[in-house]
């Protein structure tokens, strides 16, 4: 009797695809739908250079497996996949006969993104117990400090008093430099409420044209379906900021920055005890400089982290510790053509926020 493998092909967790002869996509997996953000009908009898682009790695691993290599593994290579933003992702070909192959891929897991997430906020937590620690035994000498050289200025020459006026700057960076670290606090997301988050996206874009991102120009692709998300206005409102002065920092003559918000109703994150969480609502905050060091990439989330000579590094920062805490996930794409910040965040379900 001959066994049907279809409800196992159908069901496993990662996106499949047989490609036959000349590249062609003969069938995908349901993951496979969710991942390219199409149907199966779309993707039948097209060229899988359509969707993965010439010269692809993954091109590359379908065309060793069907030149005779029994089995391809590549990891940590970046995919694209038709007008979506490339990302890390493990691919799996294996050779099935007759100029068919198997092709598997493993992108990076929302699960991961949010273990990360949480290590930040972790770390964003002690910097603050630690400030909060030492604050009081900071700010005392540094009121001397002050105060002292307050007092010599009256006495001394104009180009002394060159010298004190620096003394109480500094005094004053170092002042402020731990009221921000204090900010981190252990606050957390505030009373919950239903968010229009192009509400929030709008107060954010007035309040940086006025100011900071006054030479950058604006680009919108919004998503008039999304539905509210579950937090505090005030704080996811201190989270776009933040990203719009990130992407004004990055091209500080002029610039594009690009804004879009999308419904993704198959993004879930894993729980413990067989839960899961919904993230359907993305926003995506992208500039056009000349994007992010990857040396720096996976860390620029940590407290002190910058990628600028001035910067404390405490903005992202915060902006993945108020994520955390909205249970959402934030996560950074960068290249030659700029970086992209990714937010994911729930919907708002009603009181039993």
């Amino acid at each position: 009797m001959k066994r049907s493998f279809e409800p196992i092909w159908l069901a496993l967790p990662f996106p499949a695809f047989v490609i036959a002869a000349e590249g062609v996509i003969a069938e995908v997996n349901d993951a496979a739908e969710g991942f390219c953000m199409a149907s199966r009908k779309q993707m039948l009898g097209r060229l899988l250079v359509h969707f993965a682009g010439v010269g692809s790695a993954v091109e590359d691993a379908v065309a060793q497996a069907q030149g005779g290599m029994r089995s391809v593994v590549l990891h940590d290579v970046k995919v694209g996949w038709g007008g979506q933003a490339r990302g890390l992702a493990n691919v799996q070909v294996t050779r099935l006969g007759e100029g068919e192959v198997l092709l598997m891929m493993h992108p990076r897991s929302i699960a991961d993104k949010m273990d990360r997430s949480l290590l930040h906020r972790n770390a964003a937590r002690s910097v603050a117990g630690m400030a909060a620690m030492l604050a009081h035994e900071i700010r005392n000498p540094l009121a001397g400090i002050s105060g002292a050289a307050q007092l010599l200025r009256g006495g001394l020459s104009a180009e002394d008093q060159e010298l004190t006026a620096v003394i109480e700057d500094e005094a004053k960076r170092i002042g402020d430099l731990v009221n921000r670290v204090e900010a981190f606090g252990e606050m957390g997301p505030g009373v919950i409420e239903p968010v229009n988050i192009h509400d929030i996206i709008d107060r954010a874009k007035r309040a940086a044209a006025a100011g900071f991102a006054a030479h950058m120009h604006f680009k919108d692709a919004f998503d008039p379906s999304i539905p509210p998300t579950a937090g505090s206005a005030d704080q996811l409102l201190q989270v776009i900021i933040n990203l719009l002065k990130n992407a004004a920092e990055a091209s500080p003559n002029s610039g594009v920055i690009t804004i879009k918000t999308t419904f993704r109703p198959g993004v879930k994150l894993s729980l413990p005890g067989k839960r899961s969480q919904s993230l359907p609502i993305e926003i995506s905050v992208r500039d056009n400089g000349p994007g992010i060091a990857l040396s720096i990439l996976d860390d620029v989330f940590e407290p002190f982290v910058s990628t600028k000579a001035s910067g404390t590094g405490l903005g992202l920062a915060l902006v993945s510790k108020i994520m955390a805490d909205h249970g959402g996930v934030v996560d950074c794409k960068t290249d030659a053509n700029g970086t992209e910040f990714r937010l994911l965040l729930p919907v708002w379900k009603g009181e039993e926020h």
